[in-house]
């Protein structure tokens, strides 16, 4: 696979969208350590860019946010040859300035979920990666600077609150989570951000507003239907702003794949295990994220 491949990970309408727009394209079905990804993973061509695209929640969004088999998806990836990855995601507002539409450039996070695999070092030994940063600087100033020059709205930074679902948050908790700085409730970003970050790939993430969180009550008399639509009609406006935002950054001349990115030496002081100590095997299985 091309040293210029670009990972993005997002859900079906997106998926489906991008795919019109690609050339040369190949389903590549992909084996990892850690089962099979969420989908098959399409491969084509944009512009002078290679492209691989994963549903992240499977044919026909079969999957819930726990059941994604993000340790997959990120592995494939990288066996795949990306070593840039930019990430999509539906999220609920926790802050008036945030609208529901429109897209959020997110530069941190608060990981809420408890359920999921995390890490693709259980057993491996001891490995510990910088995450003060935790999405890709580099690559989250190429989207930034390519929002100025397309016709969206798009905030330059946000803190996502990733809980473990399935179901919402209380009025508490959502109130909880504005208090803690949180700007935006989703249910998707981690542990993928963490995964990419083990895996040295450079990981950015761009959020699509759909609603407010329930800390901002709606109007009594709006029934439920209503705001149903309301929220179906602004995943589309944000899918569609996305979108345009996604292929601006990929159809740019700006490189998103840089070897000299910190991200890409994630684990050069990660491993604190003697290795003489951690098996062969391991090291074998896992040595793709090492490439």
């Amino acid at each position: 696979m091309a040293a210029e491949l670009v990972g993005i990970i997002g859900g079906t309408g997106l998926g489906d969208a991008l795919t019109e727009q690609l050339t040369n394209v190949k389903f590549h079905d992909i084996e990892t350590p850690f089962g099979k990804p969420s989908a098959a993973i399409l491969v084509g061509t944009l512009g002078k860019k290679q492209i691989a695209f994963l549903n992240r929640h499977g044919q026909g969004h079969k999957l819930s946010p726990s059941e994604v088999p993000f340790a997959a998806n990120i592995f494939a990836l990288k066996k795949l040859g990306a070593v840039a990855v930019i990430s999509s995601g539906a999220v609920g507002s926790l802050t008036e300035e945030i609208a529901p539409g429109e897209l959020v450039i997110v530069d941190q996070f608060i990981d809420k979920t408890f359920k999921r695999v995390n890490t693709f070092f259980s057993g491996f030994g001891a490995v510990h990666c910088e995450m003060t940063e935790p999405v890709c600087q580099r690559i989250r100033k190429i989207i930034i600077d390519t929002t100025k020059h397309i016709d969206i709205k798009a905030h330059p930074k946000g803190t996502y609150v990733c809980m473990e679902g399935p179901q919402f948050s209380t009025r508490a908790e959502s109130l909880m989570h504005r208090a803690w700085g949180g700007d935006l409730i989703g249910m998707t970003a981690m542990p993928e951000a963490k995964l990419a970050r083990e895996a040295q790939i450079c990981y950015a993430l761009i959020a699509l507003v759909c609603d407010y969180d329930c800390w901002r009550p709606h109007e009594a008399l709006t029934k439920k239907q209503t705001l149903l639509k309301e929220i179906i009609a602004n995943l589309q406006t944000a899918t569609n702003n996305c979108l345009k935002l996604i292929r601006a950054v990929l159809t740019s001349e700006r490189n998103l794949v840089s070897n000299s990115c910190p991200c890409r030496k994630s684990l050069d002081l990660a491993v604190w295990t003697n290795q003489r100590q951690i098996d062969k095997a391991d090291k074998e299985k896992l040595k793709v994220l090492f490439d």
